[in-house]
């Protein structure tokens, strides 16, 4: 079993993945919702809390590789139906759809800066 600095290094790197992939989206071409999305070091991060996980079961960071976890899936699943709002309706649904999405990626932002602020006080995420 590896140290719980060890694996607080191992959350703090898979924050800082997701971390990156936001800012990507802010300052870059693609969304916010985007960059999180399909941006490699989001997938990569994902990868690395399923890898990890069973490291971290029974530990306070149990919680924080659920709440990047669902983070991620969450976030997917809101963006596909807002997609498949957007063909159900031809396109039309595109001027009604980019609201939630926008918040999706606000969304992201929070849960990114308030499960790494939780990490750094060392206290556990409650889903």
């Amino acid at each position: 079993m590896p140290s719980e600095s060890s694996l607080i290094g191992w959350t703090q790197v898979i924050y800082g993945l997701h971390a990156f992939s936001l800012l990507t989206g802010i300052i870059g071409a693609a969304t916010v919702v985007g960059a999180f999305l399909t941006g490699w070091p989001s997938i990569i991060a994902v990868i690395l809390n399923y890898v990890k996980r069973g490291d971290v079961r029974g530990t306070w960071l149990e919680s924080h590789f659920r709440w990047q976890i669902r983070t991620f899936w969450f976030g997917l699943l809101w963006v596909s139906l807002c997609v498949l709002f957007v063909l159900v309706t031809l396109g039309i649904g595109l001027l009604i759809a980019w609201v939630p999405i926008l918040l999706t990626g606000l969304w992201f932002i929070y849960r990114i800066v308030k499960g790494w602020m939780a990490l750094s006080s060392r206290r556990p995420m409650y889903v």
